[in-house]
């Protein structure tokens, strides 16, 4: 039996395809930099979306979602004009904190390998 896919989770797939190229053609604000969506959270009524932003340059990226929450205006309008819905939802921009929270926790797993190894060396010498 195939996997039947929620209406909101295609929503969103096509909400995170045109925002990257509205962002990538339209958007020309050098504060933005590089930036990346990671995920759309819609609900389920279609009418409102959380999207989550990963950017290149860590330092700007509470100015960079700034910009792109001022710019959400715009970025209706042009979703609203590129993908066929009876609403367009209103956005919500937030930084994806998960990339920097997994090398963190990479650190931290390597950090207790070594710790490890160091440990179950000093105890073969001995």
């Amino acid at each position: 039996m195939p996997r039947e896919f929620l209406r909101s989770d295609r929503m969103a797939e096509q909400v995170r395809r045109e925002l990257a190229e509205i962002v990538r053609d339209e958007i020309k604000d050098p504060r933005l930099g590089f930036v990346s969506f990671t995920e759309v959270r819609m609900s389920r009524d279609l009418s409102h979306a959380v999207i989550y932003c990963s950017f290149f340059n860590s330092e700007q990226q509470n100015e960079a979602v700034d910009v792109l929450n001022r710019a959400v205006g715009f970025i209706r309008k042009e979703i609203g004009r590129r993908i066929r819905a009876r609403i367009v939802p209103t956005l919500k921009f937030v930084i994806d904190e998960s990339v920097t929270r997994g090398v963190a926790m990479d650190d931290l797993i390597s950090e207790a390998i070594k710790s490890d190894n160091k440990n179950s060396s000093d105890e073969e010498s001995e």
